[in-house]
């Protein structure tokens, strides 16, 4: 392996950490609608772990289907 391989490897690494973050965080905004976490109701939190749970489902399927379609 030569630096440019090695430096691409490293850059690669850190991106997809940074879109994997922002993604989640994205995610985890839509589920509270934008509310701050302090001033959730109940129901509120329990719909918002509903749906984190279910973007956790959406993310294994298309995992799942990436590797059916190799």
């Amino acid at each position: 392996m030569n630096l440019n391989q090695i430096m691409n490897m490293i850059i690669r690494i850190f991106v997809r950490k940074g879109v994997n973050w922002g993604i989640n965080k994205g995610v985890d905004l839509a589920a509270r609608r934008g509310k701050p976490a302090a001033t959730m109701s109940k129901a509120d939190h329990q719909t918002a772990q509903q749906t984190r749970d279910m973007a956790k489902r959406a993310r294994k399927l298309a995992r799942i289907t990436g590797r059916i379609g190799r």
